[in-house]
């Protein structure tokens, strides 16, 4: 079915804005998905904090130009369908691998960082970096350690030294009642 201009325009309109407001872009074949199953990865991708879009590889094309990100044309062949990661690349990298495990007919074709071309590897690869949250946290325990060892020594003082000032006191009240 053929698509009017006025929609052509709506769709690269959208595809600028996603483009402008994403970290990255990972582009997918999909052919032999069923719908249900699309839905179940649009499902995922919003939970990343991304948009997936099923895209006119041309339209895409005439987006990237506009966005001045470079054209992958060897991605840009048969059907395709785009992640855009509107918060952290490596929740969308890993939604979009784990369902490549899950479903044999979804493949994933490579992407673009920062101007830079990533193969499906590099798209696995970073799929397999922790999340920001988890980074945080073990930067957060690396920091606190050290400050818990601290504390834990001074403790540990001031426990040896009232032990042996209520030594001292013990020893001096028996000291004090036989006479």
């Amino acid at each position: 079915m053929a698509i009017s201009r006025k929609r052509k325009e709506e769709l690269v309109d959208l595809y600028v804005e996603l483009l402008g407001e994403s970290r990255g872009i990972f582009l997918a074949e999909y052919t032999g998905v069923t719908v249900s199953q699309l839905e179940k990865l649009r499902a995922d991708v919003r939970n990343a904090n991304g948009a997936f879009h099923i895209t006119k590889n041309t339209l895409l094309r005439n987006a990237l130009e506009a966005t001045g990100n470079p054209i992958p044309e060897e991605l840009l062949n048969g059907q395709t369908a785009a992640g855009f990661a509107l918060g952290e690349l490596p929740s969308l990298a890993k939604a979009l691998v784990d369902f490549t495990n899950q479903v044999e007919q979804f493949s994933l074709k490579g992407g673009i960082m920062s101007g830079q071309f990533l193969t499906p590897e590099q798209v696995k690869a970073l799929a397999d970096l922790p999340s920001l949250d988890e980074l945080r946290a073990q930067i957060i325990g690396l920091i606190n350690a050290p400050a818990q060892n601290v504390a834990g020594t001074v403790a540990n003082g001031v426990r040896q030294l009232m032990n042996v000032l209520n030594a001292y006191a013990t020893q001096e009240e028996g000291a004090a009642e036989p006479a």
